[in-house]
């Protein structure tokens, strides 16, 4: 079949594109499966490390190299050090801070800083787009144990949490969910026993015992989402994690909570809200259904890594944002932006700083 003909080199040389394009309308559903492995297989073998962090350090320094500790502009080469890129050893260049004589590097303060396996991440970025768990990960990176994996994934998840989005335009979608309340990882936990495999709250409907989580959407697909508190939303919530990017032109759709209400009153925006009885789903080109398909998408995607610990549930939130842009594929293309994007943002986490954080409201 075609996908036998594809893998050998000299037989696809021999083929017109339209008859490549013909051949591929042929094939039955499990034949253009294996077929787009191999195609995604062939362009993420090509990813080079060194390229990336050659366009790391590039997009960093576009305007010139600045001290990370006191954005001082005097900086001078200050000799190389060793590292592995692409399984081979190679030199890369430390600089020198004439005003603070801080030592740095171009990876000083991204989620790759002291990294000891740089030619690993790129099949890292691999498996977090996959979803796969960190076990499985360390298994299919090799010589990396899931714990170091823990680590990296909340360093970079740390830094992509901080992107901003552009203001919303038009008709914006707004809706709370809730996740209940996890201090998974935990040694001892008061107040209560601890829960497995998420658990459930002791009271029912929306309690102190949930974390409150706010997405927002307008028909772009500009999104927000992030954790405003426990229990029920407040406007004051609202307004301060979402205030700066909504204007009077904005039409909010929201269910029928009333600080979406007061707040749309107080800030003289249209509002259109929603029962969730279900018996109005529209009022013409209002709805909330894309944020609700969102919500349904993002609890599903959720749910295998049994329960989230509410200290790292803003990590989870834009680790999915992000795949959501990309449309959960994985290609060269996407690995090498979400690794790039990942190491554009300053973050000064740290082992000690990921393990020790509390959640705060």
């Amino acid at each position: 079949m075609f996908y036998n003909v594809v893998i050998k080199h000299k037989m696809v040389m021999t083929l017109r594109a339209t008859d490549i394009l013909k051949a591929i309308q042929k094939l039955n559903p499990a034949e253009k499966h294996r077929l787009q492995e191999y195609l995604i297989g062939a362009l993420t073998a090509s990813s080079s490390t060194g390229t990336v962090l050659q366009e790391i350090s590039e997009r960093k320094n576009k305007e010139g190299y600045r001290c990370p500790n006191c954005e001082s502009e005097h900086i001078v080469r200050f000799g190389k050090y060793s590292t592995i890129v692409d399984g081979e050893e190679v030199k890369k260049q430390r600089y020198r801070c004439k005003a603070c004589s801080m030592t740095f590097t171009d990876l000083t303060n991204t989620a790759l800083y002291r990294t000891r396996h740089l030619n690993r991440w790129l099949k890292f970025i691999e498996c977090m787009i996959e979803g796969y768990s960190l076990r499985k990960s360390a298994e299919l990176i090799g010589n990396v144990t899931h714990v170091t994996l823990f680590y990296w994934r909340h360093k970079l998840l740390t830094s992509l949490k901080q992107m901003e989005i552009s203001n919303f335009q038009g008709i914006v979608e707004m809706d709370e969910t809730y996740f209940l309340h996890s201090e998974k990882g935990q040694r001892k936990i008061k107040d209560r026993k601890p829960r497995k495999r998420g658990g459930s709250a002791k009271k029912r409907g929306i309690s102190n015992e949930q974390v409150c989580v706010l997405v927002a959407r307008d028909r772009d697909k500009v999104t927000f989402s992030q954790t405003l508190g426990m229990g029920r939303l407040t406007k004051e919530q609202l307004d301060r994690a979402i205030g700066n990017k909504l204007s009077n032109e904005n039409v909010l759709c929201t269910d029928a909570w009333r600080a979406f209400k007061t707040y749309a009153s107080e800030k003289g925006m249209p509002i259109y809200q929603f029962k969730s009885d279900g018996k109005v789903r529209t009022k013409g080109l209002y709805h909330i259904q894309n944020v609700n398909n969102y919500h349904r998408r993002l609890k599903g995607w959720i749910q295998r890594f049994n329960g989230v610990a509410t200290k790292y549930l803003n990590n989870y939130l834009a680790w999915f944002q992000v795949l959501e842009g990309i449309h959960h594929q994985r290609n060269e293309v996407t690995m090498n932006d979400m690794m790039i994007k990942g190491n554009l943002i300053p973050s000064v986490e740290t082992y000690d700083t990921l393990r020790l954080s509390k959640f705060t409201v």
